[in-house]
């Protein structure tokens, strides 16, 4: 049974740093490819970031040059590095995976975590 466990949200202030982690166990054959949204409340939820695993990537423009999307493999993990946050930042960060296992490809989701950009 896959599963999926996000780590690293919290509240920093603005021009932080944070590093969110969304690792991947139980029957991994691959991680295909991995999509980070984010929801903040009143809002749609909205794409930031993704990565394959070929490892291209593609990211949402107000967040190009701020954050990077990349994977480790061996660890079955997938990171996004958040610089430079706004307030604007503030949301639930989510990582929606694409998993190769023993289920076949699945796509997966992640329990959520929150990022608060304030002062």
């Amino acid at each position: 049974q896959v599963q999926l466990v996000e780590s690293g949200g919290g509240l920093v202030q603005p021009g932080g740093s944070l590093r969110l982690s969304c690792a991947a166990s139980g029957g991994i054959l691959s991680i295909v490819a991995v999509d980070w949204y984010r929801q903040a409340p009143g809002k749609e939820r909205e794409l930031v970031a993704f990565i394959s695993s070929g490892s291209s990537t593609n990211y949402a423009d107000s967040v190009k040059g701020r954050f990077t999307i990349s994977m480790d493999n061996a660890k079955n993990t997938v990171y996004l590095q958040m610089n430079s946050l706004k307030p604007e930042d503030t949301a639930v960060y989510y990582c929606s995976t694409y998993i190769r296992s023993d289920d076949g490809l699945r796509n997966y989701w992640g329990q959520g975590t929150q990022v608060t950009v304030s002062s």
